[in-house]
């Protein structure tokens, strides 16, 4: 007895003498960053989780915090968890020096061959599969269209951005617009919400977490086992000879097939998935808050109904040429972003030494940049929580370096022209054909599930609508 408890003595005074070590460690890493502005810690070891806990437990929006930590403490905020301290960088030049900047790129045969994908021939060539998979929303909506009926606006463009994605960039023909039971925008969803998640430390040991852990563990092996599938059978197509589409998921391949001695089935996978859920959700997401914004904007509307009458009247299949010719919903899109980009924001990594707005900032720093929040300061946005599209009119000054919303540089999001040529086709078609109403009510607030979306899901009732040519040149 004597020996053990000895031996737990000893256990004892080693897990002291490490924790002592530790918080030694955490003090020196404070030093390091103690110069740059921040709020308060709440724990000298949690740092400022504790707040950002609570604000989740609340459900309300941690980047709302950043805004106001923004406004007093500057350009440059210090954001402190255990030993990690990260820094939220909203400055414009501190946006142009680390997006800009051509040392930070992806992965260069995958996203090389992506990128030359996305050229404006293989764009032209998808307008076809907008046109198609768009009408089939159409003609759903135009069920619900009684002016009683309330429909679901997040639902349903969850459901088109994803047979749109699924058709055009692996090929596959999910038609969940068509069956209502189909698991994959559930699982999507979910999957989602697993990586909203996880950003908050032992999420996994919480009380009342298991149960979602288990659904967002089943949501993955759903997504990966139809991935695997697709893959496989793309897989002996390309051995065999046979033709294939050059799509996302051929692009994948054969950026795989160049590093042949390291290739990872498993990395496949990953890539696949991502491109899946991240593809559809932001442009659903984008979709949805701007039809939120447009139902409280009678005057935006109005001026939209004008402009999608002039450039596309009656007609059913909309042209890539149309596309360019609706400056105004280009306008509104882009104004959708700025106050509700899909994502917060982005994150880079310095392994060097920095001084921007006259703070230095260590090497081996983890930086975090936010159109979100950037997008809501005044000092870059007069009257930032306005609804204003002609901010991005051809006058307009330019937001540069303070507008982002598919990152900026080397790694910005390689499908932002897709999404947003998606985009205005679905709303196109949706301002040619209806009149919709918000449902008295809803909360128009953002929640976080990994991606920015309406809480509320955007609930509308439609009406069909009576083309009525109007001069578009009484709006301007």
């Amino acid at each position: 007895m004597e020996g053990l408890g000895a031996l737990l003595l000893l256990l004892l005074s080693l897990c002291l003498l490490a924790f002592g070590l530790y918080c030694c460690y955490v003090r020196a890493i404070h030093a390091k960053y103690d110069h740059i502005p921040g709020a308060p810690r709440a724990s000298f070891l949690l740092g400022h989780l504790p707040i950002i806990w609570r604000m989740l437990k609340k459900n309300e929006l941690a980047l709302d915090l950043f805004i106001q930590w923004a406004e007093e403490y500057g350009p440059i905020v210090r954001f402190n968890a255990f030993h990690r301290v990260s820094l939220m960088v909203l400055s414009p030049e501190g946006v142009k020096e680390f997006l800009m900047m051509p040392q930070y790129p992806k992965d260069g045969i995958t996203y090389g061959k992506l990128y030359a994908l996305f050229g404006v021939s293989y764009l032209i060539g998808l307008m076809e599969t907008f046109n198609e998979k768009v009408e089939e929303l159409m003609e759903k909506l135009e069920e619900k269209a009684d002016g009683k009926t309330e429909v679901d606006i997040m639902s349903m463009m969850s459901r088109v951005t994803l047979d749109v994605l699924a058709k055009v960039a692996f090929g596959i023909e999910l038609n969940t617009l068509q069956d209502d039971q189909t698991p994959f925008p559930h699982a999507v969803s979910m999957v989602m919400k697993g990586m909203n998640e996880i950003r908050v430390p032992f999420v996994q040991y919480m009380p009342g977490k298991q149960k979602l852990i288990k659904e967002v563990r089943e949501s993955v092996r759903l997504l990966r086992r139809v991935g695997k599938e697709c893959i496989e059978q793309r897989q002996e197509a390309i051995q065999n000879g046979e033709e294939v589409p050059q799509d996302i998921l051929t692009q994948i391949l054969k950026g795989d097939a160049a590093q042949e001695e390291t290739r990872d089935d498993e990395t496949i996978l990953d890539n696949f998935v991502t491109f899946f859920i991240a593809g559809h959700e932001t442009t659903a997401n984008q979709l949805s808050f701007t039809i939120m914004e447009l139902g409280r904007q009678p005057e935006i509307l109005e001026r939209l109904h004008a402009e999608v009458d002039e450039v596309i009247g009656a007609k059913r299949d909309i042209d890539y040429e149309d596309l360019g010719k609706l400056e105004y919903l280009s306008q509104v899109l882009k104004e959708s972003l700025r106050l509700y980009p899909p994502v917060s924001g982005t994150i880079r990594w310095t392994g060097k030494e920095n001084i921007i707005e006259g703070i230095r900032i260590p090497a081996n720093t983890t930086l975090f940049f936010s159109t979100y929040v950037m997008g809501r300061l005044e000092k870059f946005f007069k009257d930032p929580l306005t609804f204003n599209p002609d901010r991005f009119s051809k006058d307009a000054p330019k937001p540069y370096f303070t507008y982002f919303p598919f990152s900026l540089g080397p790694r910005s999001c390689i499908g932002q022209i897709f999404s947003q040529m998606e985009a205005k086709v679905v709303m196109a078609k949706l301002l040619q054909r209806f009149e919709f109403q918000l449902v008295p009510g809803q909360s128009f607030t953002i929640m976080d599930t990994g991606t920015f979306r309406p809480k509320d899901g955007v609930v509308c009732i439609l009406k069909p609508r009576i083309i009525t040519k109007r001069p578009l040149k009484n709006f301007k």
